[in-house]
């Protein structure tokens, strides 16, 4: 791996500065009239976002070299793989708790920023650990050789996901909870008690899967690049393409039913490596006498690059060949999921 990049902290300001100002936009010019978003205005703003990163990445490689610029790339596209298959999560959040179609960008632009500050905070002692300790990369090359096989085995794990999970759960024991929308109000005042809406427990839910989600991607993206700059960044832009595409994809997501396997072969080419550079790093008495394992290869970022890339590509392509065989036999694929009304569960509180 290249070291780290020195980061003046201007620098980390003008970064952080350029990412409010797009939410700040997003916030000023998609969701400033609430609105069903239509697949060409997703396909606008998923275009702008990647342009945007590939702004950045040309940045990276004028000041800070082709190494840099290619861990950058791997890491993005690595994160952006990886939230693809999170947004079949979202959806079923989404249909779960019928949220309106008008305020479904808000809540997802909310869940995002939720996101950026816990995976800005899980940077922070990633980055601190991997600095100090060299064997934090055993952990987290065996966190991301269990989640693929995971992603190997278990072919319906996004099926048996529960939005009602245990944040959820928690907040309905501290709050009463409304069994309406109200706008896009989070809370509101009734009987003189402070009450809370389903767009609070849909947010809630939103976020928490984003925090499961994080101990999977950050693991995965210090495998490529040890610098907390790059990896924020492609986290950062990640992330905030990640709403775009959940209305431009809707329901194709459904469609790439080989996503699961290609992202099992990535984390676990991508655990390989930080294991061999655990390797490297080595300290450990009992490995070699606590001494580095010079003599085991080291994978570089572009390779990476192209094992991912590659990865993906076939696995696009058997999906939609796949998906074009069964709409030929009629099976029609997976049917989209439904938006059902809020389960009385979601509402147990509610006055009546």
């Amino acid at each position: 791996m290249p070291p780290p990049m020195s980061v003046p902290a201007w620098v980390w300001a003008a970064a952080l500065a350029g990412l409010l100002a797009l939410i700040l936009l997003d916030l000023l010019v998609v969701d400033r009239k609430p609105h069903k978003i239509t697949v060409r205005e997703a396909a606008k703003w998923v275009t702008f976002y990647i342009g945007c990163a590939v702004a950045f990445g040309i940045g990276v490689w004028i000041f800070g070299g082709s190494d840099q610029a290619a861990a950058f790339a791997t890491g993005y596209i690595t994160e952006y793989s990886l939230s693809v298959d999170n947004l079949f999560i979202f959806m079923i959040i989404m249909a779960n708790f019928a949220v309106p179609a008008i305020h479904q960008h808000r809540v997802l632009l909310i869940g995002i920023m939720m996101a950026l500050v816990m995976r800005g905070v899980f940077i922070a002692v990633g980055a601190q650990a991997v600095q100090n300790f060299s064997w934090i990369f055993w952990i987290f090359g065996g966190i991301l050789i269990y989640t693929a096989w995971k992603f190997a085995t278990d072919k319906q794990e996004s099926e048996e996901y529960d939005p009602n999970g245990g944040l959820v759960r928690l907040v309905r024991k501290l709050f009463p909870v409304t069994d309406e929308y109200h706008g896009s109000h989070l809370t509101i005042k009734r009987d003189g008690r402070r009450w809370v809406t389903p767009m609070f427990i849909v947010i809630v839910a939103i976020g928490g899967a984003d925090l499961v989600f994080a101990v999977d991607s950050i693991p995965a993206i210090f495998g490529i690049t040890q610098d907390a700059f790059l990896v924020f960044a492609a986290n950062a832009f990640a992330l905030m393409g990640l709403r775009q595409l959940y209305f431009l994809l809707g329901g194709l997501v459904e469609k790439l039913v080989y996503l699961s396997h290609g992202l099992a072969v990535i984390l676990g080419f991508i655990g390989a490596k930080l294991v061999l550079h655990a390797l490297h790093e080595n300290e450990l008495p009992f490995i070699n006498g606590g001494e580095h394992v010079t003599w085991v290869p080291e994978i570089n970022n572009w390779v990476s690059l192209g094992v991912i890339v590659s990865v993906l590509a076939v696995t696009t392509l058997a999906s939609i060949l796949k998906s074009r065989r069964d709409e030929r036999e009629g099976g029609g694929g997976t049917p989209a999921v439904e938006a059902e009304p809020p389960s009385p569960e979601v509402a147990g509180n509610a006055p009546h």
